[in-house]
């Protein structure tokens, strides 16, 4: 179990930790007070929570869980004419009112979806025929134990299933695609899973090589956290913007969904073009500009340019909270924060020195630019069109870490504002087997 003076721990549950969320939300405790008791992260409680709840499905009568079942009376929704049919449609096996009626609405319970996850304490769970969740310590270990040796148990693929895996895999690879990318967009077709297609390649099974994998060869051993210095703390720019100002405003004053990072990337050590990049954390897409210099007058430029193009309520609803680095080009925090009419149209808050991990999403993505353009190598003979293309390309990636899907995937039908972001950048989806990202992207 965890202690509570040292409250992250790492590693995988153990069945006492199990025990301590059984009993945290037998009592009621929220996620937060579970996860101080076995020092774990709010977030991990609640997708064990999620992973290993165990499902009581309720026997809805034809497998029907309309609300409205007891009462419905339609027939022929198929196009079937009475004679051909004369039952009533809830009861038939064929048809699903779920998809094809308009009047469907399920009387399944709606609480399981939304914190704690769980029937364990619902003061109607006796008397209630719906589908229930529990969450039982020892139920959810065996539970975890079960998947994780059918994971390393798995038959051996055959040798057509070999040359199937090849002759899918081998020519996305070669345009500069990522393993998870053409695993999210080719699943149904590869007849493993993606752990397996990596060992698979380790064990030197399929034509594609671990050196043809950059995120497998390129990976740099972590640096220690460094503390900042009392004289870094004391620049004026940073006055009620550190990290730790940022943290103690987070989940008050803003969310974690509303924050963008910001940075910059330098192609070598010259005075010339490089980018200045911005990724959302809600959907992960990133924005990349080309600046002439690194210059703050050229980072104030893309600022205004987006107020201008967007409207100040888009740009500032777009933009509430940037959080970058000490760059000296970001120093200028009055010109960033505030329009040409002083009015604040964004709020921004700087990492501690040596502390890139503080914006882990936009560090960890600025590995598809290099990708494109290695290090070394100079913007300059870029255009802006040709960073659009690359970030069109970059945006289109199909990832793990979003569940399969792309950045540009997870835009909602309804998000105005990240339409028009989009419109005013000319960014647009990929299709999944056209995503090229090698330095061939340009020519």
């Amino acid at each position: 179990m965890g202690n509570i003076n040292n409250p992250i721990q790492f590693g995988q549950m153990v069945l006492t930790d199990r025990v301590a969320i059984e009993v945290g939300l037998a009592k009621g405790d929220s996620f937060k007070k579970i996860a101080k008791i076995i020092g774990r992260h709010p977030v991990t409680v609640a997708r064990e929570i999620k992973e290993n709840r165990t499902k009581l499905q309720a026997a809805f009568p034809c497998g029907n869980d309309c609300k409205y079942f007891t009462n419905c009376h339609k027939r022929q929704m198929c196009g079937a004419d009475i004679e051909a049919c004369n039952k009533d449609c809830k009861r038939c096996r064929g048809f699903n009112c779920r998809e094809n009626c308009d009047d469907y609405e399920s009387a399944e319970c709606m609480k399981t979806e939304k914190p704690p996850y769980v029937c364990n304490t619902c003061s109607y769970r006796k008397q209630c025929k719906k589908t229930r969740y529990y969450y039982n310590a020892r139920y959810a270990d065996a539970a975890v134990k079960r998947r994780r040796s059918d994971s390393r148990s798995g038959p051996q693929s055959s040798e057509e299933d070999i040359e199937l895996i090849n002759l899918i895999l081998k020519p996305l690879v070669n345009k500069g695609q990522p393993l998870t990318h053409i695993y999210a967009e080719h699943e149904n077709e590869f007849p493993v899973s993606l752990r397996t297609l990596y060992n698979y390649i380790d064990a030197g099974r399929l034509k594609v090589k671990n050196i043809d994998l950059r995120r497998k060869t390129g990976y740099k051993p972590r640096k220690k956290e460094v503390a900042p210095s009392l004289g870094f703390q004391n620049q004026e720019y940073r006055q009620m913007r550190t990290y730790d100002d940022y943290t103690k405003a987070l989940g008050i004053t803003f969310a974690e969904h509303e924050v963008v990072e910001m940075d910059t990337v330098k192609g070598v050590r010259e005075r010339g073009k490089r980018l200045l990049t911005m990724i959302f954390r809600k959907n992960s897409i990133m924005l990349l500009f080309l600046l002439p210099d690194g210059t703050a007058d050229s980072v104030k430029m893309v600022f205004d340019y987006l107020e201008l193009g967007l409207g100040y309520n888009t740009f500032r609803r777009l933009f509430p909270v940037i959080l970058t680095d000490n760059g000296s080009e970001f120093k200028r925090v009055d010109d960033l924060e505030l329009n040409e009419d002083l009015i604040f149209r964004t709020s921004l808050f700087y990492c501690d020195p040596m502390a890139s991990w503080q914006k882990p999403h936009i560090e960890k993505n600025h590995e598809y630019i290099r990708y494109v353009v290695p290090k070394g190598k100079s913007f300059t003979p870029y255009q802006q069109e040709d960073i659009t293309l690359l970030m069109n390309h970059i945006n289109s990636t199909k990832r793990a870490s979003l569940k399969g899907k792309a950045p540009y995937e997870l835009v909602d039908d309804d998000d105005e504002d990240m339409k028009a972001l989009m419109d005013l950048l000319k960014m647009h989806l990929i299709p999944a087997d056209e995503v090229h990202l090698t330095p061939d992207l340009f020519m």
